[in-house]
């Protein structure tokens, strides 16, 4: 870019920072050195990579949404959490909030992600012991009591029973007397990374994506402000990608769920803003700020080119992040807290909009109250001491910094191809590909690849073909984890950890039983019926899963009656 198109960039971006609301807060250095809201190239001076890096809050956004970066609003503090039973996590999210975390991120137990009520056989040993147990919407109430859900943004992490269980949500801030139009959060949702990389699906594709795509028409119309989807690649870090492959197929995932609401007859403008993305801040510090500003920029183009966003609203990549799980060790714990600290610190240079840092004894058990505060404070000290929110992409234009994103974008592009291909499109530009094979497919081009991807197990033998060469490098001694593969010598004794008592499983069972016997089961039989009739035709599910829920149908029964209807699904591995 000429030195000329430079500095009216600059103009555009000194004019729309002037008119942003900004923090009232000290932006010089320690020292007391002033800093400016962004850097760029000297006055005057060319820089062919400008088009590609360009300014704050300006396509394609590789350097964040906002032309102040943290000096408008800094990233929220969101500490997922979840336990035992719902007095307990309610116990912890009110510590959480009282310590300075800006949202709740509610974690489920494994029965609660499965779609399976506490007390089924399948359930036995495993109540609470990953996150909260969630039977009806009476433990929902019991998990935010004393909490305004109508002043609080709330995450929830699951995807198979998702609906169900943001039924149950709904329903309690009803009971709060909340207007639910007026809900803020966000839902997983996500089911294309279930069958990629964490197994926790119900259904077999189809009938996920109807449940999603009446997700997406339900909020668009009735709950503007709540994001009914978070595309994960968290989990697909988590199960052994690289840093481009969680890119491409978290980013693929986005667009299957843009064609998907293209194909309801929604308007792009209108839902994509409600679409946001979760990523993994990983341990090489550089790649990660490369994978989160290439994401900005290839999320923006694909919308604008491919599907049509005309607003900057539609083309923003929001995204939540958690420190790497994987990257922690049983070893010498007390290294976690280094490791999290540093995959924090890059994610805010990326420009993360929330961040969850993870405590050090995650790796063995769920955190104590100790631990949760570490993980907290970790936060707090990144966002308040270091002087990291004072410049929008403070690493913008850094020669390593820039190269990378440009090889991470290039090798994303490369796996956008191979998606495409599954699906029957060939082609050298994949947006290009995209848009052109729009209509010769049922919901969309990359749509069609990812559901074949997933039947062929494609996407699992990629991802373990990728696990594989990393271990086989840490076995060589070409990687290290210190603690794990090298300087294994220790002063540290073994951590008290949280445990989960079995009384919380016997006493939530006992709690279910009691339930069932005092709500009108009449009420719920009728509603459960409602479900499975609009199953068998084309109506929205939403209103009828939520009435189910009003009338304290359980997740297992709710869920059962789609099960029966749409059946299980099961794995081809691929491998």
């Amino acid at each position: 870019m000429d030195a000329e198109s430079i500095a009216e960039g600059r103009e555009r971006w000194a004019k729309r920072y002037a008119s942003a609301a900004k923090r009232e807060a000290d932006f010089t250095t320690l020292s007391g050195l002033e800093t400016e809201p962004v850097y760029g190239p000297p006055d005057g001076v060319a820089d062919p990579r400008m088009e590609r890096i360009g300014w704050p809050g300006e396509f394609p956004f590789t350097r964040g949404l906002y032309p102040t970066g943290y000096r408008g609003r800094q990233w929220t503090i969101r500490q997922f959490s979840g336990f035992g039973n719902a007095e307990q996590t309610n116990a912890r999210y009110k510590m959480l909030l009282k310590s300075g975390s800006g949202g709740l991120s509610v974690a489920f137990d494994m029965p609660t992600l499965m779609g399976r009520d506490s007390d089924e056989p399948a359930s036995l040993g495993e109540v609470g012991h990953c996150g909260v147990a969630i039977d009806s919407t009476t433990d929902m109430d019991r998990l935010f009591d004393g909490i305004d859900l109508g002043g609080v943004t709330t995450s929830m992490t699951i995807s198979g029973p998702a609906i169900p269980i943001f039924c149950m949500y709904l329903a309690a801030a009803e009971r709060q007397g909340v207007d639910i139009g007026k809900l803020d959060g966000t839902l997983q949702t996500d089911i294309h990374k279930e069958y990629i990389a964490q197994k926790e699906w119900l259904f077999p594709p189809e009938p996920h994506l109807r449940l999603i795509g009446d997700l997406m028409a339900y909020c668009a119309e009735k709950i503007p402000r709540y994001k009914p989807l978070s595309v994960s690649g968290y989990h697909i870090r988590e199960a052994g990608s690289t840093a481009a492959q969680e890119l491409a197929f978290t980013l693929a995932d986005g667009f299957s769920y843009v064609e998907l609401g293209l194909s309801r007859g929604l308007d792009v403008d209108a839902f994509a803003p409600g679409l946001s993305f979760f990523f993994d801040a990983h341990i090489d510090f550089f790649e990660e700020i490369a994978k989160f500003r290439a994401a900005r920029r290839i999320w923006a183009r694909w919308l604008r080119d491919v599907y049509g966003a005309q607003t900057d609203r539609a083309q923003w990549l929001r995204f939540h992040t958690q420190t790497a799980g994987v990257s922690l060790t049983a070893q010498q714990p007390y290294n976690n807290v280094v490791r999290t600290a540093v995959e924090a610190l890059a994610a805010i240079m990326g420009g993360t909009n929330s961040l969850h840092t993870n405590a050090l004894d995650e790796t063995l058990a769920l955190p104590t109250d100790q631990s949760a505060e570490i993980a907290l404070r970790t936060q707090s000290v990144l966002r308040d001491e270091i002087g990291v929110t004072n410049v929008a992409d403070p690493l913008g234009g850094s020669w390593y910094v820039e190269a990378l994103t440009d090889k991470i974008e290039a090798e994303a592009e490369k796996i956008f191809l191979q998606i495409l291909a599954l699906g029957g499109e060939a082609g050298e530009d994949p947006a290009a590909v995209a848009r052109e094979a729009a209509d010769r497919h049922e919901i969309g081009p990359v749509t069609s690849g990812i559901l074949r991807g997933i039947e062929d197990g494609w996407f699992n033998s990629e991802i373990a073909e990728a696990a594989f060469t990393y271990q086989q490098q840490l076995e060589d001694g070409t990687k290290h984890i210190v603690g794990v593969t090298e300087l294994h010598d220790t002063v540290t004794p073994d951590l008290e950890i949280l445990r989960i008592s079995g009384d919380i499983e016997r006493e939530q069972n006992a709690v279910l039983g009691r339930r069932r016997e005092g709500r009108d089961n009449a009420a719920v039989e009728r509603a459960l019926a409602d479900i499975v009739t609009a199953a068998k035709g084309s109506a929205n599910l939403i209103e009828p899963i939520l009435e189910a829920a009003r009338a304290e149908a359980t997740l297992g029964e709710i869920c059962g009656a789609l099960r029966e209807e749409w059946g299980e699904y099961r794995e081809t591995t691929g491998l």
